[in-house]
């Protein structure tokens, strides 16, 4: 199985819903990587190429990029923690990538860090 990362940051701020209560709005310096596994080469040696995943990735975080996560869709319907932040970022790379990927490889999982030791992992079920 090979896998191959990439990586992005955005800067974002929000306020988590814990427990009935309301955070005060803060900001992070947020950092994403995606994995992109397979078990099979392209007739060039690659898995995929890297800067296809760059170009998806930047598009689906741009919105977020000096945001209120709370205003911003989808976020402004569901709570922008850190875990649902990964989970949308997984499925809408998933739905851009996966097709032209599939069926050798696909998006396996995204990290997103929202602070030094603290990250929530999102790993798509196997097709």
């Amino acid at each position: 199985m090979y896998e191959l990362t990439v990586e992005a940051e955005f800067c974002a701020a929000h306020a988590l819903l814990i427990s009935g209560q309301r955070e005060t709005l803060h900001g992070h310096n947020w950092h994403v990587t995606v994995c992109v596994a397979g078990g099979i080469l392209d007739d060039d040696g690659l898995l995929c190429d890297f800067h296809t995943v760059e170009e998806v990735l930047a598009e689906v975080i741009g919105p977020f990029q000096n945001a209120n996560l709370n205003t911003t869709p989808p976020f402004d319907r569901e709570n922008p923690s850190a875990e649902n932040v990964a989970r949308h970022i997984g499925v809408q790379l998933s739905t851009r990538l996966d097709p032209t990927l599939s069926p050798h490889a696909g998006v396996a999982w995204v990290r997103v860090t929202e602070a030094t030791h603290c990250a929530a992992t999102y790993r798509l079920a196997k097709q």
